[in-house]
């Protein structure tokens, strides 16, 4: 048995576990601030994953509208940080 760096263990669990994307969103919480900077994770309520889709939860309508601007750049840093093309949409809702 060959040996693994934290990172490759964990991918390899995530992939073979049923909750993979509760997992992932999970992974994205804990790494919100660094991504999106402070004041975007202050007033991010609640971050899930479905199928291809993130989900962003804010009830700040200027962040929502910011946020809007910002997709790409959101989905780009998301499966960087995941290590795999995962999030294809981001959805914000209040």
């Amino acid at each position: 048995m060959g040996q693994y760096s934290m990172q490759q263990a964990l991918q390899q669990f995530i992939k073979k576990n049923k909750n993979k994307h509760a997992f992932q969103a999970v992974q994205i919480e804990a790494v919100w601030e660094q991504l999106m900077g402070k004041t975007v994770a202050r007033y991010t309520d609640k971050i899930q994953i479905q199928g291809t889709k993130l989900m962003i939860h804010t009830h700040v309508a200027p962040l929502k509208q910011e946020l809007s601007y910002q997709k790409h750049i959101i989905i780009q840093r998301v499966n960087e940080t995941l290590g795999e093309a995962v999030i294809d949409e981001v959805i914000i809702r209040s």
